[in-house]
């Protein structure tokens, strides 16, 4: 299976737009990755149905050393460069050199 690294808005995004990005990245054939910064900020944000839906499905939670989220997901996607990063920011996206996995429309995961 093929890692895919997702970010904040990435889940948020899709769960507000009621995409089951569990299922659709399985499907696609990849383990779906989440660092513990991001599982904080769903957390700093009260996002209960962001939580309760990370506790039902599988997944692989990393730990990034560095403070920023954003900077620890680039610095962990430029030593991997196998894997590919699930998100929605814009600057994020334009300083990762990785393929990216993004929603387009309003219900489909897209590689690019």
């Amino acid at each position: 299976m093929k890692p895919a690294l997702l970010d904040t808005n990435f889940i948020l995004t899709c769960i507000k737009q009621k995409i089951d990005f569990f299922e659709e990245l399985k499907f696609m054939g990849f383990e779906v990755i989440i660092p513990d910064k991001v599982i904080d900020e769903l957390k700093k944000l009260k996002q209960t149905s962001a939580l309760k839906l990370l506790e039902k499905n599988n997944f692989k939670e990393i730990i990034l050393a560095e403070k920023n989220t954003d900077n620890s997901i680039i610095n962990y996607a430029n030593k991997n460069p196998e894997i590919l990063v699930a998100t929605l920011d814009k600057e994020l996206n334009n300083k990762l050199k990785n393929r990216k996995i993004i929603i387009r429309g309003k219900k489909k995961l897209e590689i690019i």
